[in-house]
C-alpha cells in the first residue's frame, strides 16, 4: 500500500513501557508511522538521569510532536504527569490532534 500515512507521536509515563510498546504495535497496524520515546527512564533506563540528558530528551520529543499530525497520550488509569501534561499543552498550542489511551478519564485529570 502507498500513501500519506498519519504521524502519531506518543506522550506519556515512562513507566508505562508496556502500554507504550502495545499501542506502538496497534497503531502501526492500523496504518499510522509512530513515534514513540527513545528511552523509558522510569523503567528502567537509567541513562535518562545523566546531567543534561533528561532536558535534551524532553526538548527531543517536542520536536517529535512538531513532525506529527497528531499526539497519542498514554494516561493509564488517568494518570496525567507533569512532563505529559506539558507535552499536551505544546501540542494543543501547535495544532496538533490529542488521542488519549483511556479517553473516559480525560474529565477527571484535564480538562479541555
Amino acid at each position: 500500500m502507498v500513501g500519506k500515512f498519519p504521524v502519531i507521536t506518543l506522550c506519556g509515563s515512562t513507566r508505562f513501557k508496556e502500554q507504550f510498546l502495545e499501542a506502538q504495535k496497534r497503531l502501526t497496524l492500523a496504518g499510522n508511522i509512530v513515534i514513540s520515546v527513545g528511552l523509558f527512564g522510569h523503567s528502567g533506563d537509567d541513562e535518562v538521569w545523566t546531567e543534561g540528558t533528561k532536558e535534551m530528551l524532553d526538548d527531543m520529543h517536542k520536536r517529535k510532536i512538531d513532525m506529527a499530525d497528531a499526539i497519542y497520550v498514554i494516561n493509564v488509569n488517568g494518570y496525567i504527569g507533569s512532563s505529559t501534561r506539558s507535552e499536551i499543552e505544546y501540542a494543543i498550542a501547535n495544532g496538533k490532534k490529542v488521542l488519549f489511551l483511556e479517553p473516559e478519564k480525560l474529565t477527571e485529570s484535564y480538562d479541555y
